[in-house]
């Protein structure tokens, strides 16, 4: 990700996902870690950890959710762009913000309310893995909390991208 990107820190959205995007990034070298960890007990001690194993699935899902925010503020999200990069500025702007408008906005919010009720429902009943010797409470109900996390974050960056594409189509 171009952390040079002009677009970068501008304003409160941006300096969260700024933020938030640079600390998960280095749950990537945690989960290095734990896997050779992981890999050196099974094939030098041969033992295993189930709570290890989830562990890095969790956390591998935690930076694709939680950097989801940091992604779009650096543009490096998945774009058809045979057109767009070969509009002006202008036309850009128009095209962020319909899609922030149209499409961003109401699926974060559908995520957002679609994934309360997994996460208060794991929260409620204590949920633990279902696998012996795997994560234990509160592992499981705060890492399915991430999930309303993500959209939260996502629809913030896409309201700082709305506004700069609002600045943009002012600015002739």
């Amino acid at each position: 990700m171009n952390s040079s990107s002009p677009r970068t820190d501008r304003n409160l959205f941006d300096r969260i996902s700024s933020i938030s995007g640079r600390a998960i990034s280095w749950m990537t070298l945690c989960m290095v870690v734990v896997t050779a960890i992981i890999v050196v007990m099974r094939y030098v001690f041969d033992a295993g950890s189930i709570w290890l194993q989830e562990l890095v699935i969790w956390m591998h899902a935690a930076v694709f959710m939680v950097g989801a925010a940091y992604t779009l503020l650096h543009e490096e999200h998945v774009r058809v762009d045979i057109f767009y990069r070969k509009m002006s500025p202008r036309g850009q702007a128009l095209v962020d913000l319909l899609g922030v408008t149209i499409f961003l906005l109401p699926l974060c919010g559908f995520l957002a309310f679609k994934s309360y009720d997994f996460a208060a429902a794991s929260w409620s009943i204590h949920e633990v893995s279902r696998e012996p010797g795997g994560l234990p409470y509160p592992a499981i109900p705060a890492m399915k909390s991430i999930v309303i996390l993500m959209p939260v974050a996502v629809a913030l960056q896409g309201i700082s991208l709305m506004l700069r594409s609002l600045a943009a189509l002012r600015n002739k």
